[in-house]
């Protein structure tokens, strides 16, 4: 399962850290942060079969800055919305980080289904992408096996997430994809200082009920 997890916990950092998994091996998330405040996770190196650091329920004012990714699923906020009561997640900032070969750059991730959970005033800045699937998303419509969420809509209502400064490649054409919730849009979505290519040429991006401005 994961390699490290910090539960219900204030105030710890995590520094220098190198975890390696294959990149065939399921669930082997590098850092999971759940259900805490003020974490730090710094200068590390993860390469792993799942998520490089996955932020879950009730964690709040995480810092995350200079961490190598790759392979693996990338920075992932969530699953969120798994159950109806839910804590939300907010001040997150993922700053300074290298994506290389990984499914996902930065992910955010709601079930699709009913909950009162939320995300909110997350900053990814200064970030590289090399050769990833899918550098930006927003995934509110996550449902696994396709058990026990079709036709429902995630009621994880996401609201003020910041994108700055994010270049690199994309190994898709769909470099920016926010599909976000029908009952509940992403509002404040900002995005300033993207470049991001696919084959050398500038990539698309694909949004979804998200509201917001590029700059």
């Amino acid at each position: 399962m994961f390699h490290i997890v910090i539960n219900e916990c204030q105030n710890v950092k995590v520094q220098g850290v190198k975890i390696m998994a294959s990149v065939e091996s399921p669930n082997t998330d590098g850092i999971h942060v759940q259900a805490s405040s003020g974490v730090t996770i710094l200068n590390s190196k993860i390469s792993t079969g799942d998520d490089c650091v996955s932020i879950g329920p009730g964690t709040t004012n995480t810092w995350v800055q200079n961490v190598a990714c790759g392979p693996g699923h990338g920075i992932s906020i969530g699953s969120l919305g798994k159950d109806l009561q839910e804590s939300g997640v907010q001040n997150v900032t993922v700053k300074g980080a290298t994506f290389t070969g990984t499914d996902n750059g930065v992910r955010i991730k709601t079930w699709g289904r009913p909950s009162n959970g939320f995300a909110r005033n997350i900053v990814f800045q200064h970030l590289v992408m090399n050769n990833v699937q899918n550098p930006i998303i927003i995934d509110q419509n996550y449902c696994p096996d396709n058990n026990n969420c079709p036709g429902q809509v995630s009621g994880v209502k996401i609201s003020g997430v910041t994108y700055l400064d994010i270049h690199g490649s994309s190994a898709t054409e769909i470099a920016v994809k926010f599909d976000c919730s029908k009952k509940y849009p992403c509002t404040g979505i900002k995005l300033e200082g993207i470049n991001l290519t696919y084959k050398n040429q500038p990539a698309e991006a694909s949004c979804n009920n998200a509201g917001g401005a590029c700059l």
